[in-house]
C-alpha cells in the first residue's frame, strides 16, 4: 500500500473498475459513489475513499484482503462493516447488520458516517426518480438503523437531512 492508493481518486478508480457496467437505477453506478463521495467532502479524504469503496466487497468480485492490501486495515475494516451480513432476505440481511453497526467504536465509526451518507444519498435518489415503494422501504427501517448508526455529534447535518426526508407522511415529490 503506497500512500496514494489513500486518496480519494485512487479509492474511485478503483471502485469504478470493480462495478464495471453496473447500474444504479438507470445511470452508471459511479453516480451512486460521487454522490456518496460529495456528502463525505466536510468529513475529509478518508471518509471519501470509504465512501467510493463503500459496496465494492457486496456487489463486486473484490475482497475485505483485496482491499486491505490496497486502502489499508482501517479502510478494510470500514468497508468489511459496510457490507451486508448474509441472510435470507433483506430484513435478515439488515438486522444482522444494523446490529454490528450499533457495536462499532472507535477509529472505525467512520463506517457509521460513510453509512449515515450513503443512506442519505440513497433517499435522496428515491425522491428525485419516484421511487415510493424503496422510499417506504428506507423510512421504515428509518428508527433501527438510526439506533445502530447514529452517534451524536459525527455527522449531524446529514442526519437531520436523513430524519426530515423520512419523516415525511409519504414520499416528497421530486
Amino acid at each position: 500500500m503506497t500512500s496514494t492508493s489513500l486518496t480519494p481518486e485512487a479509492a474511485r478508480a478503483y471502485a469504478v473498475e470493480m462495478h464495471g457496467e453496473q447500474k444504479y437505477g438507470t445511470h452508471p453506478y459511479v453516480h451512486h459513489l460521487d454522490a456518496v463521495a460529495a456528502l463525505l467532502q466536510p468529513y475529509g479524504d478518508k471518509a471519501r475513499v470509504v465512501g467510493y469503496l463503500h459496496d465494492v466487497v457486496e456487489d463486486t468480485a473484490a475482497t475485505v484482503a483485496d482491499v486491505r492490501s490496497r486502502f489499508g486495515n482501517l479502510v478494510a475494516s470500514c468497508v468489511a462493516l459496510l457490507t451486508d451480513a448474509p441472510g435470507a432476505n433483506r430484513k435478515e440481511r439488515k438486522a444482522k447488520t444494523y446490529a454490528a453497526l450499533a457495536e462499532v467504536k472507535g477509529d472505525e465509526e467512520l463506517a457509521l458516517l460513510v453509512k449515515a451518507a450513503d443512506r442519505l444519498a440513497n433517499v435522496r435518489a428515491c425522491v428525485a426518480d419516484g421511487q415510493r415503494a424503496l422510499w417506504d422501504t428506507y423510512r421504515g427501517e428509518h428508527p433501527t438503523f438510526r439506533a445502530a448508526a447514529f452517534r451524536p455529534g459525527q455527522c449531524d447535518p446529514l442526519w437531520a437531512e436523513l430524519d426530515t426526508l423520512l419523516s415525511a407522511p409519504h414520499a416528497p415529490a421530486p
